[in-house]
């Protein structure tokens, strides 16, 4: 056996063996990976907060929704976040400058009030002005304890195996940053977006279309997997889908959605796609060159009016 055909068949087999304890042990598998959903590595409890209050400024800059208008934005409105990972920093904030309450929802049982995380908490909290405060700490079960959880009609953590809500008609804003690349069925992610969303609620995205690590001398080279292989080592686990920026837009038109902005954030090398396109898996040997040079966008759509 070469080199090259001994390091994947260890590869496919390690990947394999993983993917089974994340489909039936996948609490296990979280402890194993020490995953936390934001895919930083090591990292200081202050550097989460700036991470969340990124994503949080990321949302409304997109929307066109300047500072001072946030609260006005916000208020009255409920929030579904898919993904939120070991802590729904995001979900604080947006409470915390007027939304009524969030509902996230996770495939996988990330969320901890560890000690790091309270720490976190409390770099949040210190950034805010007293009556930002005043409405974080009514996330909580007790100001005083924060360690003690949630108050549920503030911030709702949903855990369930699909990775959908299963809500009806109660979303006005549906929010997401580097998740939908990781969902096991991504139409019926959009159908329960779309059956969650009010008539005149607004979705927002950022989607990572990169390989989280798993490439090995080209960006694109994850893409030469066949799909069955690829399943049997990664299906569980919440590493990348695959599904390039072709078919969000498919399942977008066909989920009932209209797009208000499609806007790529990074794009392959021309020659990368060169290289790789002759090696290139089924699913992705028609794609144009266009499309398959993107690594991710940001997607802002709206439920399409009856």
């Amino acid at each position: 056996m070469t080199p090259h055909l001994a390091r994947d068949a260890k590869r496919v087999i390690k990947a394999v063996l993983t993917n089974q304890i994340a489909h039936f042990a996948p609490g296990a598998y979280i402890r194993l990976t020490g995953e936390t959903g934001r895919g930083l590595g090591e990292e200081s409890s202050g550097q989460a907060a700036s991470y969340f209050r990124t994503c949080f400024d990321d949302y409304f800059a997109k929307l066109g929704v300047s500072p001072p208008d946030i609260r006005a934005f916000l208020t009255g409105k409920r929030i579904l976040e898919y993904g939120p990972g070991d802590l729904p920093g995001v979900a604080l904030l947006m409470v915390a400058h007027g939304a009524e309450a969030v509902v996230c929802v996770d495939r996988f049982p990330l969320m901890q009030l560890s000690e790091k995380n309270v720490a976190v908490i409390h770099d949040l909290l210190s950034s805010l002005g007293p009556e930002q405060r005043l409405r974080a700490e009514s996330c909580f079960l007790h100001a005083a304890d924060l360690a003690a959880g949630f108050h549920p009609d503030r911030i709702r953590y949903r855990i369930a195996p699909s990775g959908l809500s299963g809500l009806h008609d109660e979303i006005d804003l549906v929010l997401s940053r580097a998740v939908l690349e990781h969902v096991n069925d991504l139409p019926a992610t959009f159908a329960d977006m779309h059956t969650a969303m009010k008539h005149d609620a607004i979705a927002i995205h950022q989607v990572d279309l990169k390989s989280h690590g798993l490439h090995q001398t080209n960006p694109l080279d994850f893409l030469t997997w066949p799909e069955y292989l690829w399943r049997l080592m990664y299906s569980h686990k919440g590493v990348p889908n695959r599904l390039r920026i072709t078919t969000y837009r498919s399942i977008i038109a066909q989920a009932g959605f209209d797009v208000i902005a499609i806007e790529p954030t990074l794009l392959a090398e021309t020659a990368d796609v060169r290289t790789v396109r002759p090696a290139l898996a089924t699913p992705f040997r028609q794609l144009t060159d266009e499309d398959l040079r993107c690594l991710g966008f940001w997607l802002i759509c709206s439920k399409r009016a009856n």
